[in-house]
């Protein structure tokens, strides 16, 4: 009997990006955590918790069936859209910050729209894997599950990951050789669809005007992207050292979780935020590989699709932390502090690595896999 083997180069990223996430999420939210709870470990020890259940989903999604994973593309649909749905049931949605984002009963809690990302990547890998995409009317089916999450998401109101759903499906169906035609008919919309939601929602102009001139309201819209650029310009090359963050002292909002990569560019410097983004350069190309490498469709557009969500949201985040674009709410990978995302996406990673074992090596200089 012949072992198969993972790409332990992609699992050693992923834990040390999720190592790095604990180390960080205890530096950022160390002080606001002993403000707030009375326990400066509170954030590391809800993180901690994270990355436990994480790693155990993640060795048991490495080792399950694919065939299984396979039979679920329609059950992942219908899940995370009744899940996206009780996010707006009294009682069982959760309210925090104006929007309705998460569900949960007693201390549990989750966000659905996590789970939604890789349930539509899932249908696609298997849409397009039985489908003829170069035909509009099974590009239809991918789109309208695209579009009815994208919908659920924004009314929540979520911005940014309603942005990574759309630039999701665009991507899927790129992978899945839709025509340029095609492409060009649905953009036309999603162009008309953008200024729209602007417009509909004030807070939105707002923040559109803070990132194009943050100093124009410095205590209001224009604070945060201010704070995030005050962390990373004290950062300088080498940063101010481990855990002596300035901006973490409730100078900078959010600072552990959606922008951390602020306080690690503060305390370690660009020079700390390269090797940040080389570990997601490794994560995203071993991802690639495994997809390019893949005997079937089914399981090369799966390993794309699970790339291009670490590719889209990782991002996203850097472009809002560096004041790129408009700044909106969106995690880190495996790094900013929540419980759902952790979850989520090392049970992904998990599922990426079942995927490498089918690999074997094309010349590509990695490492060689037995089937």
């Amino acid at each position: 009997m012949k072992i198969q083997k993972i790409d332990y180069i992609l699992f050693a990223a992923v834990l040390a990006l999720v190592a790095l996430g604990l180390l960080f999420v205890y530096s950022a939210g160390c002080y606001s955590a002993q403000l707030t709870y009375g326990n400066k470990y509170f954030f590391l020890s809800k993180q901690a918790l994270g990355a436990a259940v994480g790693l155990a989903a993640m060795l048991v999604a490495i080792r399950i069936n694919l065939d299984f994973v396979r039979k679920m593309w329609i059950v992942g649909v219908v899940v995370a859209t009744i899940l996206l749905i009780l996010v707006f049931v009294p009682g069982i949605g959760i309210e925090n910050y104006g929007a309705r984002r998460w569900i949960g009963v007693g201390s549990f809690s989750m966000q659905p729209s996590e789970i939604a990302k890789f349930a539509f990547v899932l249908f696609c890998a298997v849409c397009m894997s039985r489908f003829d995409m170069s035909k509009l009317r099974w590009c239809l089916l991918p789109i309208g599950v695209g579009i009815l999450f994208c919908a659920l998401i924004i009314a929540e109101p979520n911005m940014s990951i309603t942005m990574c759903m759309a630039l999701l499906m665009i991507i899927m169906l790129f992978l899945g050789g839709m025509k340029w035609k095609y492409f060009l008919l649905m953009l036309v919309p999603i162009a008309l669809a953008v200024p729209l939601l602007i417009i509909v929602e004030p807070y939105r102009l707002q923040r559109l005007l803070a990132f194009i001139d943050p100093w124009a309201s410095p205590k209001d819209e224009g604070y945060q992207l201010i704070q995030s650029l005050y962390a990373l310009g004290s950062g300088g090359w080498f940063g101010v050292g481990l855990f002596n963050s300035r901006q973490k002292y409730r100078f900078l909002p959010f600072a552990e979780s959606d922008f951390i990569l602020s306080v690690i560019g503060e305390e370690t410097g660009l020079i700390g935020c390269l090797c940040i983004f080389a570990l997601y350069a490794v994560v995203i190309l071993r991802g690639v590989r495994i997809a390019i490498n893949s005997k079937d469709k089914f399981s090369c557009y799966l390993a794309g699709g699970i790339s291009a969500v670490v590719a889209v949201q990782s991002l996203l985040n850097f472009a809002v932390v560096t004041g790129s674009i408009p700044p909106t709410g969106l995690p880190l990978p495996f790094i900013s502090y929540g419980g759902t995302s952790l979850v989520v996406f090392m049970t992904a990673m998990g599922i990426l690595l079942n995927l490498s074992k089918k690999v074997y090596d094309n010349g590509l200089g990695g490492t060689v896999w037995s089937t």
